[in-house]
């Protein structure tokens, strides 16, 4: 395994993260502990969740993830030695059955973050994300922002103040953000530094080959604020393991069991994958060995969040941190994108 330095802190991450939204639905509570087990003896010591995972998030499977994790932590003693990361859902008129009001006043943050606490059986976490905005900025499939009726009133402040609260009681390390873009990021830095509050150390978004959409302002804000990006869905919902690329079917893939998710269903996105699966195969590589290679390339990205299934799509996952790629590599990829630039966005 390989390591960094989440920013601006001495806590020593894995550059590659556990993700474990599929525990409680794809994953029963045993097949979560097996990856957990996994994971953890291949050096990775660094999971990420959240309070509405698993996903789908429904009333039914509402923090079924963080419970799976929790068990883990009792039966295995692990918690002191991995670094604990989970997020607070942001406003969705259909999760209303996660608490009374789905924002981020005082009240919302303390009832989500003591649940959450509680489900993981642990004190304390070394990361709380944000999961996404409160106001409308189109994080999700979206390109860019659009001008939109928006009665969100600049709160910042006062979000900073309640986990500065937090921080000092010592239920929360460090916090961060998710599906952010640069003007919330340089909001929040603004607001911490001249009120001497919590900085936020991580940005969590979406970074592929198929969506490098987070290099278009946002690296910048990140590399010279040192922000670190921790990277989701780097093969795109399986996309980029090119096992749609064959013709065969895969009816427990995320994208045929889920199919409300559309963001890397695109032709455009298969025939980028087919051109990507090319230059692997030209340098002897896997589609999945150049996908995760390519996001860990990235001087902005302090850690990829990977999912899997099973423990062998994880054991792949986590043998490609010993892939590095050439220059030459990086030009073909970048050739690629400059035909097809984004194609998810």
């Amino acid at each position: 395994m390989k390591y960094t330095t989440l920013p601006n802190t001495d806590i020593k991450v894995s550059k590659i993260c556990l993700g474990t939204m599929t525990f409680g639905q794809q994953n029963s509570e045993a097949e979560g502990h097996a990856q957990m087990d996994y994971a953890f003896e291949n050096g990775v010591n660094f999971f990420d969740t959240a309070e509405m995972y698993s996903v789908p998030a429904s009333k039914e499977t509402y923090g079924s993830t963080e419970k799976i994790i929790g068990t883990w932590f009792k039966k295995s003693g692990k918690r002191e030695e991995v670094v604990l990361a989970s997020k607070i859902a942001g406003p969705n008129p259909n999760f209303t059955y996660m608490r009374d009001t789905i924002d981020f006043s005082p009240a919302s943050l303390k009832y989500a973050l003591d649940n959450s606490l509680q489900r993981l059986q642990t004190e304390y976490l070394d990361i709380y994300q944000l999961h996404w905005p409160e106001r409308k900025n189109n994080c999700f499939g979206q390109r860019g922002f659009k001008v939109q009726d928006d009665s969100w009133q600049d709160n910042i402040h006062q979000v900073l103040e309640t986990l500065d609260g937090f921080v000092k009681e010592g239920k929360i390390k460090h916090i961060g953000v998710s599906n952010e873009n640069p003007w919330g990021i340089m909001r929040f830095l603004e607001e911490s530094k001249y009120h001497n509050l919590p900085r936020i150390k991580t940005v969590q978004n979406p970074y592929s080959l198929l969506n490098r959409l987070f290099e278009v302002g946002t690296s910048e804000v990140c590399t010279r604020e040192n922000v670190g990006l921790l990277a989701y869905s780097p093969l795109a919902f399986g996309v980029l393991t090119g096992k749609f690329l064959t013709g065969e079917s895969h009816p427990n893939a995320r994208i045929k069991l889920f199919p409300q998710y559309t963001r890397y269903n695109s032709e455009q996105c298969t025939q980028a994958a087919h051109l990507y699966n090319e230059i692997a195969k030209q340098n002897g590589l896997s589609l999945t060995q150049l996908s995760l290679a390519f996001v860990a390339h990235q001087s902005f990205v302090t850690s990829s969040i990977i999912g899997a299934t099973s423990i062998e799509q994880l054991k792949e996952n986590i043998d490609t941190i010993q892939v590095s790629l050439s220059e030459e590599i990086i030009e073909q990829i970048n050739k690629v994108q400059a035909i097809i630039p984004d194609p998810a966005p």
